[in-house]
């Protein structure tokens, strides 16, 4: 029997970065390491070098899952990723070694490890949403992963879904999605919804300004039932149920995959619900996803080892 292939497979963010090396089934061969992502592009680049002379002999690819765009050749990254230092997306990973150096953008990772090994395991036609600070997407369609023109499809997060300019997004424009629908999204909720509620004023945050209410305090109030911060949090899911349907309606997909550290409070229950009442296609199943934070590190390993 022929030895399983092996990625030394990353997943960089902004403040950490967490490796290991994987087999071709998904498996950790390695513990996984978590070490703190560097603060300059040069110094990123000479981690990556560094980690992967340790793990040379036992490896036959390098994957990377990382934040931006990826180019179709998945060999660079191909736009702004605004929480890694300036710079980065000009690195040439290439460079790194001579064993294959494989990118890929993280959400498209995280959809083909819950394909492959998670929530969506068996389900060709698989939609992930990431509800974080911001908010992902990606999409596997017959079983292969969808990537667009340049490799920069399924930007869900930027989806408008107003027209009039209610509220400004961290991009510069107005009513993006992800302003309504991510963590930033719960806050910027709170915020609004503060000004006009009766509840807010007798609540449990009655003495914080609006602008200093956060995301940690509106799920904690869900919890001890204050109303204000249930009103606040089913108007953040009614946020994500607008945008899911209409993702929902686009794609057709077998499953929805709510993944992410905001998606784990997400009634999934209420929007399959919900979305298969109005939605024009055939029903679908919304699940929690499986792959937690190894999600970037697995797809990324098994999406490159294809190519070995």
């Amino acid at each position: 029997m022929d030895t399983l292939k092996r990625a030394l497979s990353f997943d960089i963010g902004g403040t950490k970065t967490n490796y290991a090396v994987i087999d071709e089934e998904g498996n950790f061969i390695t513990k996984k390491i978590k070490v703190p992502t560097p603060d300059s592009a040069e110094k990123i680049f000479e981690m990556f070098k560094s980690i992967i002379e340790e793990n040379y002999s036992s490896i036959d690819i390098v994957t990377i899952s990382t934040a931006g765009a990826v180019n179709l050749e998945n060999t660079g990254v191909c736009s702004s990723t605004p929480n890694l230092p300036s710079g980065y997306p000009e690195l040439e990973f290439s460079k790194l070694t001579d064993k294959k150096v494989f990118i890929e953008n993280d959400a498209n990772c995280a959809v083909w490890a819950e394909y492959k090994c998670g929530a969506a395991k068996g389900c060709n036609n698989t939609l992930i949403i990431t509800l974080g600070t911001g908010i992902g997407g990606g999409v596997i369609s017959n079983g292969e992963p969808v990537r667009g023109y340049t490799g920069a499809a399924l930007e869900v997060g930027s989806m408008k879904i107003f027209a009039d300019k209610r509220q400004k997004c961290t991009c510069g424009r107005y009513d993006c999605w992800e302003s309504y629908a991510s963590g930033t999204g719960l806050k910027n909720t709170a915020a609004a919804m503060a000004k006009t509620s009766p509840e807010y004023k007798t609540g449990l945050y009655k003495d914080k300004l609006p602008e200093e209410l956060t995301t940690y305090d509106i799920t904690d109030g869900v919890q001890k039932g204050d109303m204000f911060s249930i009103q606040v949090f089913n108007q953040w899911q009614e946020y994500i149920f607008v945008g899911l349907v209409s993702l929902v309606d686009i794609f057709n997909p077998e499953v929805v995959v709510i993944s992410g550290g905001m998606g784990k409070f997400a009634n999934i229950e209420m929007l399959e619900e919900k979305i298969n009442k109005e939605s024009v296609v055939a029903p679908v199943k919304i699940r929690h996803a499986e792959m937690g934070n190894d999600s970037g590190m697995i797809g990324a390993a098994l999406l490159g080892l294809r190519f070995i």
